[in-house]
């Protein structure tokens, strides 16, 4: 016992760079993964901001843009190419260096040992490790916005040829291979975490924290760790081949024949579907490499302020588990209209029906602990129905893309934007609110203003479901993606009003959000100071101290004693009754 003490005083001497900085302690490396996510979004949210403005008034003269961007506003309208650059730029900086991190680099770290009564990661170095790595993906993506040659050009997905050959456009140039190179580094990193979590999980669980015991987010956690220990290294393979094209003069992903900017490129012979194949073989399963942590922390989160157990635990678990298997045999719903076989688009549009089945269990389990609740309408809790509320609303869209005769139509509309931002975007970031609301007192010590939490919400709730729940209309009525000026186009000006509604409507989405920066960091120093268990929560962090000191729970680990959600339990003098509290008899699990 003596060690340890040494070791708690050595730790306290720390200076500021060593413990604050680099540091291998998974709650300052939760911190600032989601601190860097936060940067990220704002530079991404701007880049959205760009975009909206463009769609709403395409033929409007910016004097002011023409000053910061000179080369992508000619006379002050902005150049076609440089809107594809926003919108790859925009979709690849939010889907991996936004979502992926904060969800599962940010929350992950955080919560994983002190959900499971351990003092840290199994392997804290490589924690550190993959975090600076992460940082390092962060500055090479950023600074691809700034190259002489132009961002890249390619989409978010960087579909081959184009993303093949870089004197295909003057963004697949050098702003291509920082792409490249951005994704790679991020997908290492991914790789060092997804093996840290499900080493600590399985190996470094207190004494009586079994499999069963586990709160849902830490199983999320797990899952999503598997999924990421799977997909990511294709995503790294498959970079690895496009940069061979790209500087080989290999050709996995170039055909035979193509011209590119009048001149024939000397390539044997490849094809472009095979980047399709590798990448979404990566890319559904990255859906759900998002959307399973914000499935966890918000049951975590529900049953908390519904004063209920979670209902159904063990199915929320199998359900978790069997999105997991379905995510990785859909990937082909992203290629219908690409020339693939009839009969195995007719396969996947059955694949992806059925991924539907857990993913209901999940949404009737979430009404059901709802269902006849006392509710207590936190910011936390207000974002977690959001959640629930966003999530609903675009996976029923997703029933008409996943059907390959509707998403013929469909395929390469704002319907699909309005769809998958629903599910991948608006969705996990309120689960990714939630989070922040419910467990800053725990990282800082301090409460975030409520007041501003509901005014944040109210301003993000009724945002979001006005700038995408349009975008169903205007994408049934023919706009496509990627497209920068819909005037162009006779068919689609009658709906240019509503690309005015949207915009208005994204601008002050976007503007709320300064509210939550600004109640976010005015409160790690100012906020009112909190208690060890504020919320009255069962789960094992919630017993180590506010905020938890190095090692987490002191000189003694804690003993777990019954499952994560035994709230108002019939007998019991309190509503609630923390995992470490031995079973009773009105309460076994």
């Amino acid at each position: 016992m003596s060690e340890l003490h040494a070791a708690d005083h050595a730790h306290h001497e720390m200076g500021f760079l060593h413990k604050y900085v680099f540091s291998t302690d998974h709650k300052i490396i939760g911190i600032q993964y989601l601190i860097t996510a936060m940067a990220m979004a704002v530079v991404g949210g701007l880049l959205s901001m760009l975009m909206r403005y463009q769609l709403a008034w395409p033929q409007g003269v910016s004097p002011i843009m023409a000053k910061i961007f000179p080369v992508a506003y000619n006379g002050g309208l902005m150049e076609p190419g440089f809107y594809i650059s926003l919108v790859t730029m925009h979709g690849t900086i939010m889907v991996f260096f936004l979502f992926t991190a904060v969800l599962l680099g940010g929350f992950g770290n955080f919560l994983i040992p002190l959900q499971i009564g351990a003092r840290d990661m199994a392997f804290p170095f490589l924690n550190a490790l993959s975090y600076w790595i992460f940082l390092l993906s962060c500055i090479v993506i950023f600074s691809a916005l700034f190259v002489t040659s132009g961002a890249p050009m390619g989409g978010w997905t960087a579909y081959a040829p184009l993303s093949a050959v870089p004197a295909a456009a003057p963004g697949q140039a050098t702003g291509m291979t920082l792409w490249i190179t951005a994704i790679a580094l991020f997908s290492v990193s991914g790789l060092m975490g997804g093996l840290n979590y499900i080493t600590t999980i399985l190996t470094m669980r207190t004494r009586g924290m079994s499999m069963m015991r586990l709160p849902l987010a830490t199983w999320s956690l797990l899952v999503t760790s598997i999924l990421g220990l799977l997909a990511f290294p294709v995503l790294l393979g498959a970079g690895l081949l496009l940069m061979f094209d790209r500087m080989g003069g290999t050709s996995f992903f170039v055909p035979a024949g193509i011209i590119m900017n009048q001149m024939p490129i000397d390539h044997s012979g490849g094809h472009p579907l095979l980047w399709q194949h590798l990448f979404w073989f990566f890319g559904h399963p990255e859906v759900y490499i998002v959307v399973l942590p914000a499935m966890g922390m918000a049951s975590d989160i529900l049953s908390a302020f519904c004063r209920k157990p979670i209902f159904s635990y063990r199915m929320m678990v199998y359900s978790m588990v069997a999105i997991a298997v379905l995510s990785f045999v859909v990937w082909g719903h992203h290629m219908f209209v690409s020339g693939m076989n009839p009969f195995l688009g007719s396969v996947f549009t059955l694949t992806t029906l059925l991924i539907a089945v857990p993913s209901a269990i999940k949404t009737f389990n979430w009404l059901g602990t709802v269902w006849g609740a006392r509710i207590r309408f936190t910011p936390a809790a207000l974002f977690a129905l959001g959640f629930v509320s966003m999530f609903v609303s675009g996976g029923l869209s997703g029933v008409f893309l996943g059907t390959s005769a509707a998403d013929i139509q469909l395929q390469d509309t704002y319907f699909v934007v309005a769809h998958f931002h629903l599910v991948m975007a608006i969705a996990p970031l309120f689960a990714a609110f939630a989070g922040i609301y419910f467990w800053f007192p725990k990282m800082f010590g301090r409460f975030m203003n409520p007041t501003l939490g509901k005014i944040h919400f109210w301003f993000t709730f009724i945002g979001a479901y006005c700038v995408f729940f349009p975008m169903h209309v205007i994408g049934i009525g023919g706009q496509m993606r990627r497209i920068y000026d819909p005037t162009q186009y006779m068919f689609l000006q009658p709906q240019q009003p509503v690309n005015v509604f949207i915009s208005i409507s994204a601008f002050v989405l976007g503007s709320a959000q300064l509210i939550f920066l600004f109640n976010f960091f005015f409160s790690i120093f100012g906020g009112r100071v909190a208690e060890r268990n504020p919320w009255h929560a069962t789960t094992l962090e919630w017993i180590a101290p506010t905020p938890p000191g190095h090692g987490n729970f002191g000189e003694e680990l804690p003993t777990v004693h019954r499952w994560p959600f035994d709230y108002s339990v019939p007998g019991e003098r309190e509503d609630f009754v923390p995992q470490t509290v031995p079973a009773t008899v009105t309460a076994q699990h």
